[in-house]
């Protein structure tokens, strides 16, 4: 059975480049051929600051948004987030969607494409790999950063890569499934 991964648009905002770049790495991911990919837009779940009574850990879980949360985390086998940086950080939706849930995030790796101005999202993506481990996820060393994404979208609102840009998908995507691969086990 193939691995399913979520390609999760990580920004929530209105007028986001996000969804625009995930579409072309979730083409890029299905051509990779060795996960089933899904895109996973945060927005569409519109979750609040976290608001459950019960400590996440425990998956006593009291609002709908929170269950269909729990389930779309749940069913992917890897992850990667497609983020941009605000402040040399995540955007908060993605650091709340996060800390939302915590047993279904565990054991299971994590990939990054970022984008941003000149750093191309790579603190943002410091940031996160801190709060993925600890929710026993496994980061990837290898990623896809975007520098001055805004130069790659043309008006029809399609983004175009350099062949650097290119060149980082399958590095993160085979390592992606070793892990995916190695850590299943602990899924049990």
């Amino acid at each position: 059975m193939t691995l399913k991964l979520h390609i999760i648009i990580a920004s929530t905002r209105p007028g986001r480049a996000g969804p625009t770049i995930a579409k072309w790495f979730h083409q890029e991911a299905a051509a990779h051929g060795k996960f089933d990919p899904v895109l996973v837009d945060l927005a569409e779940f519109n979750l609040p600051v976290y608001d459950e009574p019960v400590h996440p850990v425990l998956q006593k879980y009291e609002h709908e948004h929170t269950k269909a949360w729990s389930a779309s985390v749940k069913a992917a086998d890897a992850y990667v987030f497609v983020t941009p940086e605000y402040n040399y950080n995540p955007p908060p939706s993605l650091v709340n969607a996060l800390n939302y849930v915590y047993k279904e995030w565990n054991y299971k790796p994590a990939g990054f494409v970022s984008y941003g101005g000149v750093s191309g999202g790579l603190r943002a993506v410091q940031m996160a790999k801190q709060l993925v481990t600890t929710l026993k996820m496994m980061p990837m060393t290898e990623g896809v950063s975007i520098p001055n994404f805004g130069q790659l979208i043309g008006e029809d609102k399609v983004f175009r890569p350099n062949d650097l840009i290119l060149a980082s998908v399958k590095p993160m995507m085979d390592e992606l499934h070793r892990w995916a691969e190695a850590l299943k086990p602990m899924r049990g």
